[in-house]
């Protein structure tokens, strides 16, 4: 698949061919779980994730659709620390906590500076805090908020993938340089990070995909990374909807999401998930989709490659 495109592939394309977002509450998250996560020393913990109601993440990246549940002006004072409030009597067993807010956790515009402290006091009881951090953002203001929690921070960055002109193609306004540079700041300071890594983005074929993934991992772990997320591209954001139609863009295979597991696990460097958020849309076969479903999951918990599905399909 070329990467060339007849689109502009802009912040302003993109934002002018998205759908219209969600209506959401600016007091109050427009969404939380709570899960197991295998943790960084190996235990299987309950987890929480607040999902965030801010302002739009400063960053126009092609593929994201988290935009979706985000506002067009910054929340009022105190809305983080209220959906924060709100939502923690629901999380009273969780070990772990993921402050997401669609964005950089870092960008002021989005979480105010001078509410860091109140949420780290509020945040006192989990072991570990992580948040979601664009390499451009993580600088002394991450230092500040790791220096007021009684927990380990960990920041998420998302590395997307190390196929530079692809990288460049992604709008993230960010360099593979700006990736190692922020992980080995944050390494310098004994604060960990993991790397989003996208699996076909648009522009690959669904090898390039599934090769451009592996060594994407590789990439993050060779710079310190402790952990790595694998997240399969899906369109319905608009910008990806049109890449789809014009051949420039198809989704991944739920195979191909299988295989680069495999491979990263089999690295043995540290932890290596697979998303599995609207993992039916990378399916083709309802036969054997669930027992998929439930190997990846497994896999997950316990960082073990096991034997694949087999199936007529």
């Amino acid at each position: 698949m070329s990467n060339d495109s007849v689109f502009p592939l802009d912040s302003e394309w993109i934002v002018s061919n998205r759908p219209k977002r969600n209506k959401i509450d600016p007091l109050k998250p427009y969404d939380w779980i709570v899960e197991k996560e295998l943790s960084f020393d190996r235990k299987i913990k309950d987890t929480g994730t607040i999902f965030l109601s801010n302002k739009e993440c400063s960053f126009k990246c092609l593929m994201c659709d988290l935009w979706k549940n985000t506002t067009i002006t910054s929340t009022p004072p105190g809305a983080i620390i209220n959906q924060i409030n709100l939502t923690l009597p629901y999380m009273k067993k969780a070990k772990q906590i993921k402050l997401y807010n669609s964005g950089s956790f870092f960008d002021e515009k989005s979480i105010p500076f001078d509410e860091y402290q109140k949420i780290a006091s509020l945040i006192a009881g989990f072991e570990t805090v992580i948040v979601e951090g664009h390499p451009r953002l993580v600088n002394k203001k991450s230092l500040y908020f790791n220096d007021l929690l009684s927990g380990d921070l960990e920041v998420a960055i998302g590395l997307e993938t190390i196929h530079p002109e692809i990288l460049r193609k992604l709008n993230k306004k960010m360099t593979l340089q700006d990736f190692s540079k922020a992980v080995r700041f944050l390494s310098n300071h004994q604060i960990r990070s993991r790397a989003f890594i996208l699996l076909r983005p648009p522009f690959m074929s669904e090898s390039e995909g599934v090769y451009w993934a592996k060594k994407s991992i590789e990439f993050a772990f060779d710079n310190g990374v402790e952990c790595c997320t694998v997240i399969p591209v899906r369109p319905g954001n608009g910008a990806m909807d049109l890449l789809m139609a014009s051949g420039d863009f198809s989704k991944p295979s739920l195979e191909s999401l299988e295989e680069v597991l495999d491979f990263g696990i089999a690295l043995g460097a540290g932890r290596v998930f697979a998303d599995t958020w609207d993992l039916e849309l990378f399916s083709t076969c309802d036969t054997c989709f669930d027992e998929r479903r439930l190997r990846l999951e497994k896999i997950n918990l316990s960082q073990e490659q096991t034997e694949q599905i087999k199936c007529s399909c």
